[in-house]
């Protein structure tokens, strides 16, 4: 026979290591930020010398 407390237990136990999973992803995705920052900054960067590298069209005039 089990006692309701052992599941109880068990409960609380299961519980307190999702909620450090969840804590554990939380931080990885933080953690993880700061390099899709950096991409989109590097794209920007390299958007932007092409638009100085490239010649500037003529304008036509009537």
């Amino acid at each position: 026979m089990t006692h309701p407390e052992t599941f109880l237990a068990l409960h609380h136990a299961r519980a307190a290591e999702l909620r450090a999973d969840a804590d554990a992803y939380r931080l990885a995705l933080t953690a993880r930020r700061p390099r899709d920052l950096r991409a989109r900054l590097g794209w920007t960067l390299v958007e932007l010398g092409l638009r100085l590298a490239t010649p500037p069209r003529p304008v036509l005039t009537r």
